[in-house]
């Protein structure tokens, strides 16, 4: 890979400070206004999450996987959290009953996910989630979002109705970025990413006036936001198997930017990861944040700006841990216009969804392999897409399980991996 200049090696820098905004403010501004925090709380839980991000990310590519990878809110962790606030009430939840119990699970899964990964778990999970289940995996992770992406980008409302010009601006600021990573040359490929989000930010204040104000103070790491400790066994039991799941996101993620890298992990690399990984997720769990993992959109953010190096990634996270420490540029940064993040982030996505067919591709097509494909991708698709008061016939224990289309999809294929012909007797080789 061939060096940065100074100028070039400071503005990669500076593009990946703006990929982790985008990918992390959003997310504990809808945690604030998913559990009715106030503004100051949402302000602290903003802050906090830049600092704990910058230095998960950090860790990772200094002693973890040592790979550009963000190390952000886990998107399985993010959806299920949000499925679970919109189904408290049918479930006949308090909002701090809820956010106690998912920290109990959330600290488990961290302790568990430290542990399984000193004792070697990373070889059973590879045998477990093998290409076809990883293929599932990033096909509905990379739904799941997207449809979250999509709904910001136009502008739908509470209504259900499109937001004509800003879901113009969108469209535009799409196709710019996909134009410029696809067909541009040198810098203007490389900092494409950049430009759409400076530009669509700057065009967007012109034509819509700057619809936030910037948020500023806020308690850092205050402790057990989201509700004291509670024990509801049926949401803690849910998390711990996100949990679990978020370990095979590490896998994929890692396993998956091997090939731009063109090198292989070696176990001691994913024994670290699951540390770092496992105790961001008991960080998450104590002071109200999503818990985390590798973000397997970093890797369309690298394929977009063809920029490798760590370099760059090392100094976009120590920027990103100073934003969180200095109040008012925390929350300059969090006036980016949702629109913006989610159209940028939108492309990124539509790179995760791309590599999730090219994995597709290189499976054996047979009649078995189609249905261990589509009868999962198909029952997830279906869970995703409708709400989650549709299984309020449903024990209160399973409920929180069996409404996420992601969980089950993912389930449902390692069931059906396990039980087709010669799996268990390879799981015990």
């Amino acid at each position: 890979m061939p060096s940065l200049s100074k100028p070039a090696f400071s503005l990669a820098g500076i593009q990946w400070l703006f990929f982790m905004v985008v990918n992390t403010v959003v997310v504990p501004l809808s945690i604030g206004l998913a559990f009715g925090l106030t503004d100051a709380e949402t302000a602290g839980l903003i802050r906090t999450s830049f600092i704990v991000v910058g230095a998960a990310s950090l860790l990772q590519s200094l002693i973890g996987h040592r790979y550009p990878l963000l190390e952000g809110h886990g998107g399985i962790w993010w959806g299920l959290v949000l499925s679970l606030c919109a189904s408290a009430p049918a479930m006949g939840l308090s909002y701090s009953e809820l956010g106690g119990s998912l920290a109990v699970g959330m600290l488990l899964a961290g302790i568990v996910t430290i542990i399984l990964g000193a004792i070697g778990f990373t070889e059973l999970l590879q045998k477990i989630f093998n290409p076809i289940v990883l293929v599932i995996y990033l096909f509905l992770l990379s739904c799941q979002l997207i449809l979250y992406f999509f709904k910001g980008m136009m502008g739908i409302g509470d209504g259900g109705a499109i937001n004509l010009p800003v879901a113009l601006l969108s469209v535009i600021i799409v196709v710019a970025v996909l134009v410029m990573s696809m067909m541009g040359r040198g810098s203007i490929a490389n900092f494409s990413i950049l430009i759409g989000m400076l530009g669509g930010w700057v065009a967007f204040v012109l034509f819509f006036g700057n619809e936030t104000t910037p948020t500023s103070g806020g308690t850092l790491f205050k402790l057990l936001p989201l509700g004291e400790l509670k024990l509801h066994i049926g949401i803690i039991v849910t998390a711990f198997i996100a949990g679990l799941i978020n370990m095979a996101n590490s896998l994929v993620a890692i396993s998956t930017v091997e090939s731009l890298f063109e090198e292989r992990t070696t176990l001691k690399q994913y024994q670290a990861s699951y540390y770092v990984t496992g105790v961001g997720t008991i960080v998450a769990g104590l002071f109200g944040l999503i818990p985390f993992g590798p973000y397997s959109s970093s890797i369309g953010f690298l394929q977009s700006t063809r920029i490798f190096q760590r370099g760059p990634f090392i100094l976009g996270s120590a920027l990103f841990i100073v934003l969180g420490l200095i109040p008012a540029l925390g929350g300059f940064f969090s006036t980016m216009p949702e629109t913006v993040g989610d159209s940028v982030l939108f492309v990124a996505y539509l790179q995760l969804f791309s590599t999730a067919i090219r994995n597709v591709r290189r499976l054996p097509l047979d009649n078995i392999s189609m249905h261990r494909i589509t009868i999962p991708m198909l029952v997830g698709l279906s869970i995703l897409n409708v709400p989650p008061e549709t299984f309020s016939a449903f024990p209160v224990m399973l409920q929180p399980l069996i409404s996420n289309g992601l969980l089950v999809g993912v389930l449902l294929s390692v069931i059906m991996e396990l039980a087709s012909r010669n799996k268990l007797k390879e799981l015990t080789q």
